[in-house]
């Protein structure tokens, strides 16, 4: 997708700052953290949506939580985070690219906060 912010920053087009990197999934800090540790999790290639997750794509996702736990391990939070996946404008996502929000720090609430 041409215009995709996250598909600008999975290829390398906007520079990021990078948590983590493969060829398949990239991990960075969030711009707007709502956490002290605020990570996005997202696919290289563009998938608009948790509601676009099918078998042809289902290993990509099993793949990001596999980075998301790597990535908590190496942090040190490995037992206390939360991850958050918006779907649809009326559920919060504002970047059609499909993301995960790897979040911790802080205490969290139910369901926002």
């Amino acid at each position: 997708m041409s215009d995709c912010i996250f598909c600008k920053l999975a290829s390398g087009e906007i520079p990021t700052n990078k948590v983590y990197e493969d060829d398949t999934v990239l991990a960075f800090h969030d711009m707007d953290p709502q956490a002290p540790t605020h990570i996005l999790v997202i696919p290289k290639a563009h998938i608009a949506s948790a509601s676009e997750i099918d078998e042809s794509n289902s290993t990509v996702i099993a793949h990001i939580f596999e980075v998301i736990a790597k990535i908590a391990a190496e942090n040190g939070f490995e037992n206390d985070f939360r991850v958050v996946n918006n779907c649809g404008a009326r559920a919060g996502q504002t970047v059609h690219h499909l993301h995960f929000h790897l979040m911790s720090g802080r205490e969290f609430t139910w369901p926002a906060g």
